[in-house]
């Protein structure tokens, strides 16, 4: 278990560290709302991000806002509960229609690892934490069995030493 959950950790960190360098290299981040920007931002994503949910946001009146900003591609990263993927959606079809490339690869990635744990990209700092602490607490208990079991063996032996068949 803890090779999977390390596993885990590391492909959703490499997700995060490519994102954080395409923001970096001025892609535009869509999220659904200012809490999901601030879990992104907590995760090291430092360029700019769009909600688009903010406020009464129309899925419109976002697409006029990111047309505005004269961006050429995003990068979509909305919740992965029903709402989310169908945002999603309409929002990769409204951007296309006006010439903007979508990308939508990261959001598929992590949904893919987390889809059915957490519902939303503002969890995912916690997630991500929790995560890291089961890899480390299972560690420890792996560490405690194996000396355990050494010290178990060594018992036999020294038993074994003194009393020869």
């Amino acid at each position: 278990m803890s090779t999977h959950l390390k596993e885990k950790v590391e492909k959703i960190e490499q997700i995060l560290t490519q994102l954080t360098e395409e923001s970096a290299k001025g892609k535009l981040i869509v999220v659904e709302g200012k809490k999901d920007a601030q879990a992104l931002q907590e995760l090291g994503v430092k360029g700019a991000i769009v909600t688009v949910k903010t406020g009464g946001k129309s899925f419109l009146e976002a697409t006029v806002e990111i047309e505005a900003l004269g961006a050429g591609e995003v990068i979509l990263f909305l919740d992965f509960d029903r709402r989310g993927r169908e945002g999603t959606k309409r929002l990769q079809e409204s951007l296309e229609r006006g010439k903007i490339e979508v990308n939508v690869n990261f959001w598929r990635e992590l949904r893919g690892l987390v889809g059915r744990e957490i519902q939303c990209i503002e969890s995912l700092t916690s997630y991500l934490r929790n995560l890291k602490e089961r890899t480390v607490n299972h560690r420890k208990r792996a560490i405690a069995k194996q000396r355990h079991e050494q010290s178990a063996n060594n018992e036999k032996l020294k038993k074994a030493s003194f009393f020869p068949n």
